[in-house]
């Protein structure tokens, strides 16, 4: 057979198949029995949304990348960074409520 033959375009993409742990498998059936959906619809949206979130990252990631190269945005030292971020986690943990 042919490259051109072997990969030519189908009016419809072929189905792709996806094998999932027996706990993945029970997880994804509940949610679909829950929703009142269809697995594959169930799948389709998590997938479709995990694809979304990584475009966004990606894109937050490069528009950074960009300010700090421009020099809009300055980065801090990893080490201020966490001494920041243990700030905030502590003001917040004095925050909830018991």
């Amino acid at each position: 057979m042919s490259r051109a033959k072997r990969y030519s375009l189908r009016k419809e993409p072929a189905a792709l198949k996806c094998i999932f742990s027996p706990e993945v498998q029970a997880k994804l059936g509940q949610m679909a029995r829950d929703a009142g959906r269809q697995l594959t619809e169930v799948i389709e949206d998590a997938v479709v949304g995990l694809y979304d979130e990584l475009a966004y990252t990606r894109e937050m990631l490069d528009r950074r990348y960009d300010e700090m190269e421009s020099g809009k945005a300055q980065g801090i030292d990893g080490e201020e960074a966490y001494r920041r971020l243990m700030t905030k986690t502590q003001a917040r943990r004095q925050r909830r409520p018991a």
